[in-house]
């Protein structure tokens, strides 16, 4: 981290100049200032020493010199940066396309099967402390939830907060995919993953699946794609007059079409029917090939006159008391 001092306002740095001319005229003043005495002789004088008071005599024009200087320094607005430097590590820039629908409130995984998806890409983040990871949602929509970053712990809160109902229902999958594709298409990296996760037969959307694979093939981006929950009938809960009750229902994946998406890009398909599965699935793909990308420069700017105009403040409040006081001149 590094910590850099500009100014923002840097002509105002100009009126500086002035003081070099104020001290000359301060000097040229002085000749007058003092009595002048005409003696035959002077050798007497020659043990007679000043005083601290007449050696502080000039002490209340420093001082206000030093009050132009602060203040002019404060107009000009000095600002601290604090940079972090560009460095280049090992990594792959990775997006995790979640499915939110209403299915993934069936509860084969424990507590469900969104919260357990959560908990899995969770695990999966630390995996990858030197990665740019971003996440989108789909349903019957798509929209990016955090787009890539290095900023895990905002990645990380942000991921909890995901829910079902967040947008319409419904299984958008190619939707889902072209969202994840937007996030990557302007990377750099050599090695661009998007994981996509879901647990049913694409129903909605706009963009057709397996157009979406042909995209992100196009663009260099391997799809993973993972297919979510037990075979047959699973327990889903059911919002009724009574309360929430519970009924085995089966939710069909389009394996399929999942398996077809992920050869056309170099991906791999997974099939996970329970949440360690699910784990062991994000730690094969931990091991992918890794290239090497740079991190974004990251400033702040910090306002930094305050501090100036409080001392030039303290040293005008000195200055004016010196004067009136044990420094006054009497005429």
């Amino acid at each position: 981290m590094l910590t850099e001092i500009t100014f923002a306002y840097r002509p105002f740095l100009y009126f500086l100049l002035v003081i070099p001319v104020l001290i000359g005229w301060y000097i040229w003043q002085s000749r007058g200032m003092y009595a002048t005495m005409q003696f035959s002789h002077s050798s007497f004088l020659g043990n007679v020493k000043k005083s601290f008071r007449q050696r502080m005599v000039h002490l209340p024009f420093i001082l206000r010199m030093l009050v132009f200087a602060l203040l002019i320094a404060a107009l000009a607005r000095p600002q601290s940066t604090a940079r972090m430097q560009d460095v280049t590590i090992e990594g792959i820039d990775i997006v995790v396309a979640l499915d939110i629908s209403g299915s993934m409130l069936a509860e084969d995984f424990k507590p469900n099967r969104m919260e357990a998806a959560k908990a899995t890409a969770l695990d999966f983040i630390d995996m990858r402390p030197g990665d740019r990871i971003g996440v989108t949602v789909f349903a019957g929509e798509s929209f990016t939830l955090v787009p890539l970053t290095t900023d895990h712990a905002l990645l990380r809160d942000m991921l909890r907060t995901v829910s079902t109902g967040m947008v319409e229902d419904g299984t958008a999958i190619g939707d889902g995919l072209a969202t994840a594709i937007n996030r990557l298409r302007e990377s750099d990296a050599i090695s661009k993953v998007i994981i996509l996760l879901t647990d049913g037969i694409n129903n909605a959307g706009v963009i057709d699946p397996l157009t979406a694979a042909e995209i992100a093939q196009i663009y260099g981006i391997r799809v993973y794609t993972v297919g979510v929950g037990s075979k047959g009938a699973v327990p889903y809960p059911f919002q009724t007059p009574f309360g929430i009750q519970y009924r085995d229902v089966e939710i069909p994946v389009d394996e399929a079409l999942l398996l077809e998406m992920a050869e056309m890009t170099g991906g791999l398909y997974f099939w996970a029917d329970n949440q360690n599965a699910l784990l062991n699935i994000y730690r094969e793909i931990d091991q992918l090939e890794r290239s090497r990308i740079d991190v974004m420069e990251f400033s702040r700017k910090t306002d930094e006159y305050l501090p100036l105009v409080l001392l030039a403040l303290m040293l005008a409040a000195a200055e004016f008391l010196l004067r009136n006081t044990w420094l006054r001149v009497t005429s």
